[in-house]
């Protein structure tokens, strides 16, 4: 769906940043609860269903990226996209990371240096517009400059439980796009699901990319990889990959932003969370 107010009008009243208050929290947490269980068909536990919100034990560590449709309200009432965040010395502190419950990720915290977790990424049905994904990627860029995180992980979805019907996109990601293997994560045992279902020569790369879910086609443009096995989340009614994007690409374009702003100011577009 797309918004009813003219493109333009609507990239001036978005903004980016870090949620400030527990209520702006909650509001991503309300947005979480409409786009992954009443859009897209998650199953919620009794108490998220009563609250009306999505949440878990991680919540309470993350930073939470918010953009923020100020036509609508400077605070939660505004927030229509959202990420979570978690640095690598919070998730080490905590105990544990969301990803290491679908995959053994040993590689990464051998070798992955300075790096953060990210996911429970959505944005509101009626603001699903390049910009605001511009918005939500200016900030990741922020965050990643500002933090000097070397690499950045997380679950990404795939629609369905079925690995069949994935076969292409699985195999394509498979193919393609595995992680090097000192890095490499691979589904826990219990849990994995060969992404090795179609041959590499039966694919067309370009269509098979071209197809993928949005979010995962821009994390490979970045240069993202794919850890080893697919793991099905039927809480989440999905089927999720393991990708990793290191952060090169992101932080020269930032550095290239934050030099030309610090030259001219006016050409501030809100980068910073």
């Amino acid at each position: 769906m797309q918004s009813n107010v003219p493109s333009g009008e609507a990239a001036d009243r978005l903004e980016v940043r870090l949620a400030a208050t527990p209520e702006e929290i909650a509001a991503a947490q309300a947005l979480r609860f409409r786009v992954f269980y009443d859009e897209m068909g998650a199953k919620p536990t009794d108490a998220m269903r009563a609250r009306g919100i999505d949440f878990d034990e991680f919540d309470a560590i993350s930073d939470h990226l918010l953009v923020i449709d100020r036509g609508k309200g400077s605070g939660p009432d505004g927030v229509v996209g959202t990420y979570r965040l978690i640095r690598r010395k919070v998730g080490e502190a905590f105990g544990r990371f969301y990803t290491a419950g679908e995959y053994d990720i040993s590689n990464i915290l051998a070798n992955g240096g300075n790096f953060m977790e990210l996911g429970r990424s959505c944005v509101d049905a009626d603001h699903r517009t390049g910009a605001t994904m511009k918005k939500l990627w200016d900030g990741i860029a922020a965050y990643v400059f500002d933090h000097d995180i070397e690499l950045m992980f997380g679950c990404a979805s795939l629609p369905g439980t079925d690995p069949a019907a994935l076969a292409v996109h699985l195999g394509y990601l498979h193919h393609y796009h595995l992680a090097p293997e000192s890095l490499r994560p691979r589904a826990l045992p219990s849990l994995y699901v060969d992404m090795n279902l179609t041959s590499k020569d039966s694919l067309n790369p370009r269509r098979a990319l071209a197809e993928l879910p949005p979010l995962i086609k821009g994390y490979l443009r970045l240069g993202g990889f794919v850890g080893d096995g697919a793991v099905i989340d039927h809480q989440f009614n999905t089927t999720d990959i393991c990708v990793m994007v290191k952060t090169d690409l992101i932080t020269a374009k930032y550095r290239a932003h934050y030099d030309r702003t610090a030259r001219d100011p006016a050409a501030e577009d809100g980068l910073s969370p």
